[in-house]
């Protein structure tokens, strides 16, 4: 029962990462396609969540804020993909973030994106930028599975040290 418990563990974390390597490939892409438009800035908005849906926004903007293209992922599993936002095309960022009854037409999600990729942006044109906002690097051991993983095998320990004492 135990080996079978393990194997579904273990099965379970290999397709988390195949999944995992699927979205990385997907976000590469749409990186990749929105750096090729033209001289543009690719701004990166974020909302990670760990156990609700979490976002992802990019958004190409010219010089002056303008935003030419924008793509947003949104969902709580692997299988979320971008889609592109029409409604945000044509206008500045500055004047959206700034602008409350556009922001309140926005889902919380695609609004706290936006509002982090304005935020990096006034960064980078006051030269504040941290080093935090390019630190891409993720804990994989903080990751949920692994919590689940570090839980079961302390119970399993507790149980055993019950049972022989």
């Amino acid at each position: 029962m135990i080996i079978l418990i393990g194997l579904i563990v273990v099965g379970a974390f290999l397709l988390q990462g195949l999944f995992g390597i699927f979205q990385i490939k997907n976000f590469s892409r749409n990186y990749r396609e929105l750096r090729l438009l033209g001289p543009y800035r690719i701004l990166i908005g974020k909302n990670p969540k760990r156990f609700f849906s979490g976002s992802l926004m990019l958004i190409a903007i010219d010089n002056d804020g303008n935003i030419k293209e924008a793509r947003l992922m949104q969902g709580v599993t692997v299988f979320a993909k971008f889609r592109t936002l029409k409604k945000l095309e044509g206008k500045n960022i500055a004047v959206l973030a700034a602008d409350y009854q556009e922001l309140k037409r926005m889902n919380k999600l695609t609004r706290q994106c936006l509002l982090n990729a304005y935020k990096t942006f006034v960064d980078f044109k006051t030269q504040k930028l941290s080093a935090s906002a390019y630190d891409t690097s993720v804990n994989v051991f903080n990751m949920p599975l692994f919590t689940k993983i570090g839980l079961m095998a302390n119970n399993l320990k507790v149980n055993m040290s019950k049972k022989f004492n």
